[in-house]
């Protein structure tokens, strides 16, 4: 009997994971992970972890499972939390589910459970695993799970191949509505739960609130930039080579205060993101204002009119070496090769065709159609068919 250790959240997927895993005939041990313990950033006043881990608790009593609860906040605080800040504070936008996945999950939890005799760690998650040869040699593939509302291989975009080898799926076949239909008829207490919105682990965080603990507040002034100054700025030019126009094409556009016209004050350049709209409270324009870019050395946001601002769409995106990760490590390219994918670069984006092309220093992504808020600190994840071939943090 193999030995599987799975991360009972207290939400329905991992508690329908554990259960599969039983009727599979594995030797099942539910681990609960405490990540977080400053409630005064979360929203509502219950303790969302403490919740959580009572119900994980309840279905490892129902399945007849060992059950354990491991207190991961200092890791999570160290490889997370300070990151994150880290992140906001040089004004990118981090993921830290994408982290959460990487750094606590399948690195420190993964760690945890081989040291208990597992053999397996699994989780939640709606993706699949499949395992094939190349050359010889098993090489783990990670693929997008069943159900196209709910696919998460994109959380997973950073995982390694011995992560993979050591890590089960149970529910990546199943749509949601068999997940928790498995979860009703089995008197699972978490059948009917909501899936959590909240930070990976942490429960409901305002960010505004959690980053000022660390991010001081500071007045700047909001400024709107017209649409035929970006216009200008991207006017067409021809280049002597592709990796030129790519280097042009993936650039942040940047803007200087005089471009535009101050309509508002804000507390804080490094509290927005590209492609917000929410928070600016500023009124009286004929379409809503959009964060187009923000300026944290000088604390100043740039906002633009409606979705279709220009200044929201860039056509490629640069990720350095330090920052790529391939998942498939034999499909990883070499430099002046190029690879056509279908990319990313948030969760729940529809796949977009994508051209790799890989320089020197790292690699240019290049997008069939203009993407809309391109992120700095965000992942791109790239996919051949159904398959996560790998990602990059981007620059």
């Amino acid at each position: 009997m193999k030995r599987v250790i799975v991360g009972l959240s207290g939400g329905v997927d991992s508690s329908v994971a554990a259960y599969l895993l039983k009727q599979q005939g594995y030797e099942v041990i539910g681990l609960f992970m405490k990540n977080w313990h400053d409630d005064s950033v979360t929203i509502s006043n219950e303790c969302p972890w403490l919740e959580d881990s009572n119900d994980a608790m309840m279905v490892a009593e129902k399945l007849g499972i060992p059950f354990q609860t491991v207190d991961l906040s200092e890791q999570y605080k160290e490889r997370i939390v300070d990151y994150m800040f880290n992140e906001y504070e040089r004004g990118r936008t981090p993921n830290p589910d994408v982290l959460c996945n990487r750094e606590i999950k399948f690195d420190v939890f993964l760690k945890i459970a081989l040291s208990l005799g597992a053999d397996y760690v699994a989780t939640g998650h709606y993706c699949r695993k499949e395992t094939i040869e190349v050359q010889g040699k098993e090489v783990h593939r990670l693929l997008a799970g069943k159900d196209p509302n709910k696919d998460q291989s994109y959380f997973l975009c950073q995982l390694s191949q011995e992560q993979l080898s050591k890590t089960l799926f149970p529910i990546g076949e199943l749509i949601k509505p068999e997940v928790r239909k498995i979860a009703q008829e089995n008197e699972l207490i978490t059948a009917d739960k909501k899936d959590s919105q909240g930070l990976c682990f942490i429960g409901k965080v305002r960010l505004p609130e959690f980053l000022q603990q660390k991010l001081k507040p500071k007045e700047g002034q909001i400024v709107e930039i017209d649409s035929s100054s970006v216009l200008k700025k991207k006017e067409l030019r021809s280049f002597d080579n592709k990796i030129d126009e790519l280097a042009y094409n993936a650039q942040r556009l940047t803007y200087n205060i005089t471009e535009g016209k101050v309509v508002g004050k804000h507390q804080g350049a490094h509290y927005f993101t590209k492609g917000q709209r929410k928070g600016l409270a500023v009124g009286g324009t004929p379409e809503p204002l959009f964060v187009i870019e923000t300026d944290v050395d000088q604390n100043i946001i740039y906002t633009g009119q409606g979705k279709d601002h220009p200044g929201l769409f860039r056509k490629a995106l640069f990720v350095s070496n330090e920052e790529l990760h391939w998942v498939r490590e034999d499909l990883a390219l070499i430099a002046d090769q190029k690879l056509e994918v279908m990319a990313r670069i948030r969760y729940r984006q529809p796949l977009q065709k994508a051209t790799l092309y890989q320089v020197d220093g790292g690699m240019y992504v290049e997008f069939d159609q203009a993407q809309s808020a391109i992120t700095e600190g965000q992942f791109v994840a790239f996919y051949l068919g159904e398959e996560l071939i790998g990602s990059g943090v981007i620059g």
